[in-house]
């Protein structure tokens, strides 16, 4: 079904995209409502609710992938940039996008990285609790104790203003899409993030002349088939430092390096630290010479990872990355677009260097 604006007076309206999660879950037990009964009622509670005079017009983005956030894939968030794309390509500029919490601050990060470059201004949002009122049921109304709506209005709100960028909109706060992390499972105030001057809001321009804008999406273009095809085969992995013998981490390691060059998230202990073992030195130096991309991280939700101890310094003599400030999300997702973007380690390497550089956060040499 092809859903038609619902308000049709300003040129360039934002453009609304719903893709699933709690947001869209109704009755006993909450289960979510398909898009053909869902994105209607909006629609509807939208134009009998919003003061059209405090925010611009809405339209709706045909979506055909709706599922819990906690099933998506790499072709998943390649969907949405190539949906995302084509309607900047269009010539659409502010977009909202409803999605699951589970994968919310995953899906923002990856955007945000697929689109630097770009004046693209893109808003994304979710709810702990869903839009309608599971108490009514002869009639869809919104729950007025959920935070589905305010969080909904305050993403209009942030997308009207047509600031450059990923953001994520939630619980009445909104932050650059790579610096957030969900805190809580089940709390409103599910996510934080920050605002810090420089990253990654030097990632995007302020306004883009319609020829450096059309060199842009003819980059994009160029290499679209390609970031689908290698979607289908990327992988990023995660492994968690735990008070074990080191070569427990190394035989870990070494079973990810039988695979194609992928992305590997260390999670070391407070500011990066990793146990030693020269066992756990020699795989490290072995992922590099295959390809694979090692980014340590801090199991810390705040800080992020230095070289001030012994204890963490050590693992980049093997050519382990450092995270910087960077978030579990944001690493995720900045690993993630590399192994689609570009074609060898050695340019993933050296684009990843590059971004990070720009941030004022790399390990210095040693």
């Amino acid at each position: 079904m092809s859903l038609s604006s619902i308000v049709t007076t300003a040129s360039n309206p934002i453009q609304l995209i719903y893709a699933g999660g709690t947001f869209g879950s109704y009755g006993r037990p909450l289960t979510p409502l398909s898009a053909e009964v869902f994105l209607p009622t909006l629609q509807q509670l939208l134009a009998e609710h919003n003061d059209t005079a405090r925010l611009p017009a809405i339209s709706w983005l045909d979506n055909t992938l709706i599922k819990d956030s906690s099933q998506l894939t790499p072709s998943d968030f390649t969907h949405f940039y190539k949906l995302l794309l084509k309607a900047y390509e269009q010539g659409h500029r502010r977009f909202v996008l409803i999605t699951g919490t589970d994968t919310l601050s995953y899906l923002g990060a990856f955007l945000a990285e697929a689109f630097a470059g770009s004046d693209l201004c893109l808003v994304v949002t979710g709810s702990m609790s869903p839009l309608l009122d599971s108490e009514i049921l002869q009639q869809y109304s919104v729950d007025a104790s959920s935070d589905a709506w305010d969080n909904l209005n305050e993403s209009l709100r942030v997308a009207a203003a047509g600031e450059s960028g990923v953001k994520i909109s939630f619980g009445g706060e909104s932050w650059a899409a790579q610096t957030v992390q969900k805190i809580h499972s089940h709390d409103f105030m599910a996510f934080t993030g920050h605002s810090r001057a420089a990253y990654p809001a030097n990632s995007y321009i302020k306004s883009l002349p319609a020829t450096r804008q059309q060199h842009w999406i003819d980059d994009q273009n160029a290499v679209l088939d390609n970031i689908q095809t290698r979607a289908e085969q990327a992988h990023v992995h995660a492994l968690y430092c735990l008070p074990n013998d080191p070569d427990m981490l190394s035989n870990q390691l070494q079973a990810l390096l039988i695979q194609p060059p992928c992305g590997i998230i260390l999670l070391g202990f407070g500011a990066g630290n990793v146990p030693y073992s020269s066992t756990l030195a020699e795989t490290l130096q072995l992922a590099y010479e295959r390809g694979h991309m090692v980014i340590c991280a801090s199991q810390c939700p705040f800080g992020g990872v230095s070289d001030s101890y012994a204890a963490g310094s050590w693992q980049y003599d093997y050519h382990v990355i450092a995270g910087g400030r960077l978030t579990i999300p944001a690493i995720y997702a900045r690993l993630l677009w590399l192994l689609l973007r570009y074609d060898t380690p050695a340019r993933r390497r050296q684009r990843w260097t590059h971004s990070v550089n720009q941030t004022g956060i790399t390990i210095k040499k040693r």
